[in-house]
């Protein structure tokens, strides 16, 4: 069996382009065949319907037509001039006796004459002197003026187009196929390159090609694909390191978890210890004033209180690690949140009293969590009066855009040492750390802001103020980045 001869898609494109061009081309230069002869006909119609119509306005006035025909000169020699009278009898004719004519209403040039007033016919043979001729016919009020000119070689010569106009456009033509052979051919061999690299990706080969491709859309497409290509290669071969980076990772969140484990234990040894320590003196029966039992029981409350904070914290933050997705969100007013900040600070007594400067000029609602919010201002404040040893607080609105609102927490305080700024939203950092565990807190708090901030699509930083205290600045995305 004879082998089937495949031809590349360059020669398969090139043939394709090639016959449909050419196919254009031929239908245009057939057309303007065409068009040039009805143009050259209609040109040498002009001519007859001049001479035409000065001979009907002879007719028309009642003078010799016979005489104007002898004496004037004829725009072409053997001119034959036919008058015919609106029922197509004809009337003279110059080069026929007139017994010899038949009724000459029929004839297509004479019909349309009478339709549109002009017309005309090329080619058609007589049948009263068997010559061919052109014809021409205008029609008047009376009668119709026709000429006729003998189709001879040198008319038939005027009538066709001209070959000069299409030896033009077949060498343009040609021109254009030379230079679509060079350009599918470069097509082509685009394609075939990207014919390779397909083969070679679905065996999974590397693709060693250095040969860059055209500065085109396709050469572009390409060099997309191969890169996308090598990077998926480079991912392959990553997939290994990924997975031990993972397997670290897990080590890693396993050591967290002790550590924050081995934080949570020590944490409570302290609080769990005194009050075991005050409720065996209490039990073990060794009398007591009434002053003394008051004060074991009042610490026994306050080391109580300092449990439940640790365990309510630790439980906040485990629950925005772990299950975010299940923390409700509603519209929440942060200028109230605010209000009521103040209005609880004005319960305090003078000396645990700061004084709030707020600057909120319009108000902020975003699509977030009540209790967390509220969180991240009230540990803030907390944090100021527990820690920053001043006397006011300033809360500053930055920005309020429809994507999210940006706030400035401070205090005038002392500050912190710069190189403790980055810990401060660690768990368990304490700054001082008597003075905190003294005072009741958890080392949570501003871990806990830190997270609430991040659940609302937000970033806090912490700086010191050029004139001291510590400055917070935190955003809020207005709407759930899950939204």
């Amino acid at each position: 069996m004879a082998s089937v001869i495949k031809l590349s898609y360059h020669r398969r494109l090139f043939l394709l382009l090639l016959t449909f061009s050419w196919g254009i081309i031929a239908c245009f230069i057939g057309f303007q065949y065409l068009r040039e002869g009805q143009y050259k006909s209609e040109l040498l119609s002009a001519q007859l319907q001049l001479y035409n119509r000065q001979l009907l306005d002879v007719v028309e006035e009642g003078l010799p037509y016979e005489e104007y025909i002898i004496s004037h000169e004829m725009p072409f020699e053997e001119l034959r001039v036919s008058i015919i009278t609106l029922s197509g009898a004809v009337v003279y004719d110059n080069m026929l006796p007139l017994d010899s004519l038949d009724n000459h209403k029929t004839r297509p040039e004479v019909q349309e004459a009478l339709r549109k007033g002009y017309g005309y016919h090329i080619g058609r043979w007589s049948k009263s002197d068997g010559r061919q001729y052109f014809y021409s016919a205008t029609s008047g009020e009376r009668v119709i003026i026709r000429t006729a000119i003998p189709y001879s070689a040198s008319l038939r010569e005027l009538l066709q187009a001209d070959w000069a106009f299409l030896w033009v456009m077949i060498v343009i033509s040609v021109v254009m196929s030379v230079l679509a052979y060079f350009a599918t051919r470069r097509l082509g061999k685009t394609i075939e390159r990207l014919n390779r690299f397909a083969s070679k990706a679905e065996n999974g080969e590397v693709f060693d090609e250095t040969e860059p491709f055209p500065n085109d859309e396709l050469g572009s497409i390409s060099n997309h694909i191969i890169r996308l290509y090598k990077r998926w290669q480079q991912t392959v071969a990553d997939r290994d390191k990924a997975h031990e980076a993972t397997m670290r990772e897990e080590q890693d969140k396993i050591r967290i978890k002790r550590q924050l484990t081995n934080n949570i234990n020590h944490e409570l040894k302290t609080p769990v210890a005194s009050i075991q320590v005050c409720l065996e003196t209490l039990l073990s029966g060794i009398k007591l004033d009434e002053e003394k039992r008051q004060e074991l029981i009042e610490r026994c409350y306050v080391n109580n209180n300092r449990l439940r904070r640790l365990l309510n914290d630790v439980s906040l933050i485990t629950r925005m690690e772990d299950g975010g997705q299940l923390i409700t969100r509603e519209r929440v007013i942060i200028n109230d949140i605010i209000e009521e900040i103040s209005d609880e600070m004005e319960m305090l007594p003078n000396d645990e009293r700061f004084y709030l400067h707020i600057n909120f000029p319009e108000k902020v609602c975003i699509e977030g969590n009540l209790s967390l919010i509220g969180s991240i201002f009230r540990n803030l404040t907390e944090n100021a009066l527990a820690y920053s040893g001043g006397k006011n607080i300033y809360i500053t609105l930055l920005e309020n855009s429809t994507e999210q609102c940006l706030i400035r927490f401070e205090d005038d305080g002392r500050g912190v040492s710069e190189e403790q700024l980055p810990r401060l939203f660690e768990r368990f950092y304490r700054i001082d750390k008597g003075r905190s565990r003294q005072l009741g807190g958890t080392g949570l708090g501003l871990s806990i802001v830190k997270h609430a901030v991040q659940f609302h699509g937000g970033v806090i930083v912490a700086s010191n103020r050029s004139v001291g205290g510590l400055c917070f600045e935190f955003s809020l995305k207005k709407q759930s980045p899950n939204s």
